[in-house]
């Protein structure tokens, strides 16, 4: 099936024609999505700034009964759609289900839950200034929705990142013009299909897809967008803040990780392991929150490489519609390409391959065997670029300080892990990490916790009430009392 853009309630043919969405499993083609025009992206936002007006005076309560209903249509399909992400993205069948389509529709039902989008400030006792006497004044603080809102989304979960854009974008009374990845593109229409059939009125979602670098760029260099939401690469994200910063545009940018991971000399180290582990087989690797890059103090750093050696070599990695497959492909044959150019330079730059290191015998798809690369230092490439693949490295450090200074040590800071059975002492570490967020023996997230980056990580916070704050301006009213 050929698919069409969505613009302003009308799936519209698409001047620019068609492309192949690859199953990276099996390199079959999954469908042909559409190639969206510079003046087609226009339209796009155009139809958003026209809807934006009635959309943002819609009273809270019907706009999250759209969410609503678009959450439950969502489980209804879950499995077709389940499929379908499989088909694009390669995920095994239960990241498929669960963390791509299920959080998605976990995001729409979080946020058709209607929060005030006010509240009072204390009255004040001002003294007496140019305008003349004292007097108490009262003050309300109120959001407001930003306007039209450019969500570009990831190809490693198309359906729950676009949805934590597309959710509390929506409930805050904004319009989207949403440009996915172009390696997955097909969840997303279908994304907006349920939005139309839950009652989204004309212009307040649409889509719009291409494999050219002009689709994206259209988009955010549009007069009519009014805030960029992005989750990506850094580099790509320092060159749309660029654009951004000539109109003092708004921006949520979710970038680049190189999760470390201190592994103290007193901690559990099976449950570090089972943790870092997850790098290996959630999303194959490609996920900016991994805990690519551990750092284990000496008294354990031997026993921690060979438990994490043995871990990686049990996954299987294959098919992800296989029941057992744990490691399912990356995205493409030139991201497979990167990964493995990676591994090689580990290898030239003096770390060693304990586990992994070559490419799986499979017939068919973009397969990169867990590979473990142990004695490595902070200077390597590998520990400081973020790879985006089913490779963790390991540095050993001495002290409690020295393992902060090379956690620290990194133009990232997405989220950070420490293992100690001490949690004062983990908690302690915590603190130090810059870090926009850190887990504490658990690579596990709270849904309701903020979560952005420090440095080259990012810019804002989104999830929860946060994204609600990501997604509007704060307006203050204030009277004489």
């Amino acid at each position: 099936m050929n698919q069409r853009l969505f613009i302003g309630g009308t799936w519209t043919e698409p001047e620019g024609g068609h492309y192949e969405v690859i199953d990276p499993a099996t390199e079959a083609t999954v469908g042909a999505a559409p190639e969206a025009t510079r003046g087609q992206v226009a339209d796009a936002c155009t139809a958003a700034r026209e809807a934006f007006g009635p959309w943002s005076r819609t009273a809270p309560e019907e706009r999250a009964a759209i969410l609503a209903r678009a959450a439950d249509l969502i489980r209804e399909r879950l499995v077709p759609y389940a499929e379908l992400a499989q088909a694009e993205t390669g995920a095994t069948t239960g990241t498929a289900r669960a963390m791509q389509v299920g959080v998605a529709a976990a995001r729409f039902r979080r946020y058709a839950r209607v929060e005030p989008a006010e509240w009072p400030i204390a009255p004040q006792i001002n003294e007496a200034g140019p305008m003349g006497r004292a007097g108490v004044v009262g003050a309300l603080a109120i959001r407001q929705p930003v306007g039209v809102i450019a969500c570009i989304s990831s190809y490693n979960n198309p359906w729950a990142n676009a949805a934590g854009k597309i959710a509390p974008a929506l409930a805050m009374g904004n319009t989207v013009v949403v440009k996915p990845a172009p390696q997955d593109p097909l969840s997303v229409y279908r994304m907006a299909e349920v939005l139309e059939a839950a009652g989204a009125p004309p212009g307040v979602v649409n889509v719009v897809s291409g494999a050219s670098v002009e689709v994206g760029e259209a988009l955010v260099a549009s007069p009519d967008v009014d805030m960029v939401s992005f989750t990506g690469s850094t580099a790509v994200g320092q060159r749309i803040a660029e654009v951004c910063g000539r109109d003092m545009r708004r921006q949520l940018m979710e970038l680049g990780g190189k999760g470390a991971a201190l592994v103290l000399d007193d901690a559990d180290v099976d449950s570090a392991v089972s943790g870092i582990g997850t790098t290996f087989s959630f999303y194959s690797g490609q996920i900016c929150t991994a805990p690519t890059r551990v750092l284990a103090q000496r008294a354990v750093y031997d026993r921690l490489v060979e438990r994490l050696a043995a871990y990686a070599r049990r996954l299987k990695v294959g098919d992800p519609r296989e029941p057992d497959t744990v490691v399912g492909p990356v995205i493409s044959r030139a991201h497979r390409d990167r990964v493995e150019s990676y591994i090689e330079l580990g290898r030239k730059e003096g770390a060693v391959v304990v586990a992994g290191g070559e490419r799986p015998p499979l017939d068919r798809g973009f397969h990169v065997t867990p590979t473990l690369l142990a004695d490595c230092t902070n200077d390597m490439r590998v520990a400081r670029e973020e790879i985006f693949g089913p490779v963790v490295t390991v540095t050993p450090f001495d002290d409690e300080e020295e393992g902060v200074a090379l956690a620290n040590d990194s133009d990232y800071g997405l989220i950070d892990y420490v293992w100690s059975a001490d949690v004062a002492r983990a908690f302690r570490v915590a603190r130090r990490l810059r870090a926009g967020g850190v887990g504490v023996n658990t690579v596990a997230r709270n849904m309701e916790a903020p979560f952005g980056g420090f440095k080259k990580s990012g810019v804002g916070r989104d999830v929860g009430s946060y994204a609600l704050h990501a997604y509007s301006e704060v307006q203050a009213i204030v009277w004489p009392g």
